[in-house]
């Protein structure tokens, strides 16, 4: 069809010469070609990108701290808060004066831009080239091996926006490293990232590593030195030379390998150096806060990476009104000269209470997490442990008469044995001789097993006596094996940390939230009750509350140590008493003092009452036994034949013991018989014995003991 607007426009022009076509208005092309439209909606979107990023540079203006990116950093401070906000501890890092990287030698910057950032003085802050390699390399790799931000871009995010690593944080750090590029020069980049980089053991910046780690200014720093400073900056608390001098050699080695890449050295000179060796300056090692903010320091301290200035906080599980609660426990407990600790957690492993003794001014040792002392009677939890898992029950007979094991003989107080008892009575008792026989016939590996299983860590060596606390433990971990039995799950990890949600702390991304899973354990249930049987009749009942108690007591030898460990509620207390140099507190016991301390904290942070004092009376109190003494150094045990004598064999394939049962009596070749009377009613005759070495007793019931002296109570 031939209506068209040229077509109309020329007949109206022919119709009327007067009319002038040009001056007819040209309607609207109902059909128009993508050739008209193309450039109009180019223009409309690249106005609105314009729109876009005008509205993004006003936002990343107030929200991005330009304001002060020109401005000196701030030393790095820590602050240890309570799980109310609390502020316990307050840190400063070691810092010192800034470093003018002109006036360094040239080796000591090469060495950093080298591993760093090689394209350092031909980017803009922002290097897309480097990015790309990185992406190359850890995609080849499987894994992050290597990250793309340029120095400029590590200033900025440890300087001025933090170690978030969320999409604002990235891109609010892009910018100020333009920013940054735009008004500093490529050197004062360089020496403000030099001075205040961490490097590690709480040193931040290069003159201070210097000084710190080799006992020189930055200025004399050998090529072999720069590199290994250069290299610490990728993971400065896992590669500080102090904690890691291999690896830390290992990546000063990497950075020479580099330096030749970059040219700035040659493999000759490269092959030349030696590695580094430290000269460590002393330091100032005065704590400041309190034991609990130095054991949650060293514990954040591993994953303390991130190189980030100004105040940090970390939130903690520590109950402040628990902790006073335990503070004013401990200094009314009338202790005299001696120390004293005590360790409070949940049933998850939450720290909510600590005193590691009597005045940390004076003494900063905590001797709830770092004292290595016998556990006495508290151990024997394993050793029970590990013979409910075999079969055993709280109603299964066990011998509680005389033994002797080659010429070592355990003894119960006074020389006092009830013959054949069930196995919850001779808990409850802590009886030495029923405890050995036990550990004997489930052998001491399955006692060793338990132990572990339920988190604990030190060493513990396979003696006869170790099932009587004879092996050094620290209270923090015998208190959390102690809280896997109460949450019926094993193992409960001491944690001083308080769940947070990913970034609203500077560790949230270090510690997940999630509570790990707990292996489940039947045996735990019986166990529980032979731990409430100690607080209800045996050698706990001072301990004993209003609501289920659970507990045991334990005494080493000479009564150098005394412990009570229980829980009730979801609160697991540890306490221990004794002399940092080892003297004897003559008649204190576990189930003396400890006991009453751990009843006065649980009364008031439970808000309960003790249980009311049972009908029948209790063992007559426990009197030192001086005498009793062994040659400490008396290891491994010896038999008649002056010959080591090894762990009575245990046949796995053999069924435990039943009630109503004998119990087997096994024998090691080249020792005397050990004999075991049968699980019956006791004989009416006198009872044999072996004959023994010159005498040698360990205490028992609540006594202590000298490795390999066994405890008892």
């Amino acid at each position: 069809m031939a209506d068209d607007y040229p077509s109309r426009a020329r007949q109206a022009y022919a119709m009327d010469d007067d009319t002038d076509w040009l001056d007819i208005p040209e309607p609207e092309d109902p059909h128009p070609t993508s050739a008209h439209r193309w450039p109009r909606w180019f223009s409309l979107t690249l106005k609105a990108l314009l729109v876009l990023f005008a509205l993004l540079v006003a936002w990343l203006t107030f929200t991005a701290p330009l304001n002060r990116s020109l401005q000196p950093l701030g030393a790095p401070s820590l602050v240890v808060l309570a799980s109310n906000g609390e502020t316990i501890a307050r840190r400063g890092a070691i810092i010192e004066n800034a470093v003018d990287v002109t006036q360094l030698p040239p080796h000591v910057a090469q060495a950093f831009i080298a591993v760093e950032d090689r394209r350092f003085f031909r980017h803009v802050g922002i290097d897309p080239w480097g990015l790309a390699r990185a992406m190359a390399r850890n995609l080849s790799s499987g894994r992050m091996v290597e990250g793309g931000s340029t120095i400029t871009q590590q200033l900025a995010k440890t300087s001025f926006t933090g170690a978030d690593r969320t999409g604002t944080r990235k891109i609010q750090e892009a910018f100020i490293a333009l920013w940054l590029e735009a008004w500093l020069s490529k050197e004062d980049i360089l020496s403000r990232y030099l001075s205040n980089v961490y490097f590690g053991d709480n040193v931040y910046g290069l003159r201070a590593a210097a000084h710190h780690y080799f006992s020189v200014p930055p200025e004399e720093l050998t090529m072999a030195q720069a590199a290994m400073l250069a290299g610490v900056v990728n993971a400065p608390s896992r590669l500080a030379p102090t904690r890691n001098l291999e690896e830390a050699r290992e990546r000063g080695a990497l950075v020479g390998r580099r330096m030749v890449e970059a040219g700035f050295i040659s493999e000759r000179e490269r092959r030349a150096l030696r590695p580094a060796r430290l000269r460590v300056a002393p330091r100032d090692r005065t704590p400041t806060g309190t034991y609990f903010a130095d054991w949650v320091l060293a514990e954040t301290g591993q994953v303390e990476d991130e190189e980030t200035y100004g105040e940090r906080e970390i939130r903690t599980t520590l109950d402040m009104d628990l902790q006073r609660l335990a503070e004013r426990t401990i200094r009314g407990a009338g202790l005299g000269r001696a120390q004293a600790a005590l360790v409070a957690m949940r049933t998850d492993g939450s720290v909510v209470a600590m005193v590691g003794g009597k005045n940390y001014a004076q003494n900063a040792f905590n001797r709830a997490t770092q004292a290595r002392r016998q556990s006495g009677s508290t151990f024997k939890l394993f050793t029970y442990l590990a013979a409910l898992r075999r079969g055993y029950s709280p109603g299964t007979p066990v011998a509680d008469t005389p033994l002797t094991l080659g010429d070592w003989s355990p003894q119960n107080y006074g020389e006092s044995y009830a013959g054949t008892i069930p196995l919850a009575e001779a808990f409850a008792r802590s009886s030495n001789v029923a405890t050995v026989r036990i550990s004997q016939a489930v052998g001491l590996d399955e006692v060793i097993r338990a132990a572990r299983d339920l988190g604990v860590t030190s060493p513990l060596p396979a003696h006869p006596s170790l099932p009587l606390g004879t092996a050094s433990t620290t209270l923090i971990e015998m208190t959390a094996a102690y809280a896997a039995v109460a949450a019926d799950g094993y193992p409960v990890v001491p944690n001083g940390l308080a769940e947070r949600a990913s970034g609203e702390s500077w560790f949230g991304d270090w510690f997940p939230t999630e509570r790990r899973n707990l292996q489940r354990d039947r045996a735990f249930a019986p166990m529980r009750d032979l731990l409430a049987g100690v607080v209800q009749r045996g050698t706990g009942t001072t301990a004993n509350l209003s609501v289920p108690t659970f507990g045991k007591t334990g005494t080493t030898q000479d009564y150098r140590d005394a412990l009570f460990i229980g829980f009730a509620g979801d609160l697991v207390v540890g306490v221990w008493i004794g002399n940092d140099d080892n003297r004897p507190l003559p008649g204190i016991t576990g189930g003396a003092l400890p006991a009453r301390i751990w009843r006065s904290f649980m009364t008031g942070a439970l808000d309960v009452t003790p249980a009311a004092p049972a009908s029948a009376p209790q063992a007559a109190p426990i009197q030192e036994e001086p005498t009793n003494a062994v040659d400490p150094n008396a290891s491994p045990f010896l038999g008649p034949d002056g010959q080591p004598i090894e762990v009575i064999p245990f046949d796995p394939d053999a069924p435990p013991p039943q009630q109503g049962e004998p119990q087997p009596t096994q024998q090691q070749p080249g020792t005397p018989p050990v004999r075991q009377p049968p699980a019956g009613p006791p004989p009416s005759g006198p009872q044999p014995t072996q004959p023994r070495q010159p005498e040698v007793r360990p205490p028992s019931g609540d006594r202590p003991v000298d490795q390999p002296r066994p405890t008892g109570r």
